[in-house]
């Protein structure tokens, strides 16, 4: 699993090979490394459901995929009806517990006091 050490000896990479290529590009990582290098700070559990975030961006493009491939609709109708069978389509494969979750919600529920309530 990656590590932020690891993470900053790549970064320190990117900047030696493209640096002085784009170095605006760089000074920007740097100036937000803060930011960015904050997924580091969760356990592997939680970082394995920010991965899912991939699931959404794969929903999008099939969609995109659907409508990109039709010339012209008749109508808005016509076009929420597609796009309602797909995503039915879709979300039928989507029947995949998520692995470790009893444990990842309580890693989520202490990082997250304030904003995540549990009923147990």
């Amino acid at each position: 699993m990656p590590t932020v050490n690891l993470a900053e000896r790549n970064l320190d990479q990117l900047e030696s090979n493209w640096g002085a290529k784009y170095p605006k590009v760089i000074e920007s990582w740097r100036k937000n490394w803060p930011r960015l290098s904050s997924y580091f700070q969760y356990n592997k559990d939680v970082r394995r459901i920010m991965y899912t975030t991939n699931i959404i961006e794969g929903f999008h493009r099939q969609l995109r995929a659907v409508t990109k491939s039709k010339g012209a609709f008749q109508s808005e109708d016509a076009l929420m009806k597609l796009l309602f069978l797909v995503q039915e389509n879709i979300c039928a494969k989507w029947n995949k517990p998520v692995h470790y979750w009893n444990q990842t919600l309580a890693q989520l529920s202490i990082i997250f006091s304030d904003r995540l309530k549990l009923n147990l």
